[in-house]
């Protein structure tokens, strides 16, 4: 008898150190780092890297993957990926863009686009050559650029020999010919795959910046494009020609500014550091 007290008052124990267990967990932001990288703050910096303030300091011992380690931090080297075109469909299939865009086709020949946003070390080499503005930076080379506006954008885009990416092409980069709601997929708006919701939530809080551009690994696209969802919306050519940032960004707290048909109206003026870019190949 009075073992089965004992066993019986373990599994209590046991219990009830799961039930704090749980609870703990959920209190916490959800995992949002790739391998390879480690959740400080609102930040994900490589391993062995330490948070001072809002900067990832600190040579890492290892980066996400596709990421190179360097001694300032963690970089994605710049490439593009290959879009074959399709029909892109904006909206029909998605019951939460019903009342919210306007539903349309339109077909989006071949291109390349870059797999990562610019990130600032391929800014500061734009303004090593003569042809970007310098421009106030966070200081890590690997962090995705913003606070440019539309004009600078372009301009280091034909530096790079590209073009800014039209709307329909960004779009047709996230959502593909499947019109997926996501770059990913249609599913998994989760912290992992986006750096989103990190201000005030549900991702982690207090974030004042964007996130090492490439560092989400599990949010690339079929092709393999990095951060078409989250951490810094991406400057576009509307369809009428004027400025507009699709993808959402760091500091958008509802997943709904992640979708693929999502877009916004901005100045092309506009210095945001929730705004970046990324470009496209010239035909």
């Amino acid at each position: 008898m009075q073992a089965r007290v004992i066993v019986g008052a373990g599994a209590a124990i046991a219990l009830v150190g799961a039930v704090i267990a749980l609870a703990r967990s959920r209190a916490e932001p959800p995992a949002r780092c790739a391998a390879g990288m480690i959740a400080l703050g609102p930040r994900c910096c490589g391993e062995g890297q330490h948070l001072d303030d809002d900067h990832c300091v600190g040579a890492p011992s290892r980066c996400a993957a596709g990421m190179e380690v360097r001694a300032a931090g963690c970089v994605a080297p710049p490439r593009m990926v290959q879009i074959e075109g399709g029909v892109l469909h904006i909206g029909p299939g998605d019951w939460e863009a019903q009342g919210v865009v306007t539903p349309y086709e339109a077909r989006v020949g071949p291109f390349a686009i870059d797999a990562f946003e610019v990130s600032e070390d391929r800014w500061l080499a734009c303004v090593a050559a003569g042809a970007c503005a310098p421009l106030a930076l966070s200081g890590e080379p690997g962090r995705a650029m913003s606070g440019v506006t539309m004009d600078e954008a372009a301009r280091f885009c034909r530096w790079a020999h590209g073009a800014l990416p039209t709307s329909d092409q960004l779009a047709f980069a996230a959502a593909g010919s499947a019109g997926r709601r996501y770059a990913w997929g249609d599913t998994g708006a989760v912290c992992r795959r986006a750096a989103w919701g990190l201000i005030a939530g549900p991702c982690g809080w207090g974030a004042r910046g964007p996130e090492l551009a490439g560092s989400h690994p599990d949010g690339a696209s079929p092709e393999g494009a990095r951060d078409l969802a989250g951490n810094v919306a991406e400057w576009a050519i509307g369809r009428d020609g004027g400025a507009e940032v699709r993808g959402g960004a760091f500091d958008d707290g509802a997943a709904s500014a992640l979708r693929s048909w999502q877009r916004r109206v901005m100045p092309a003026d506009t210095r945001s550091p929730g705004v970046g870019f990324r470009c496209v190949d010239l035909p």
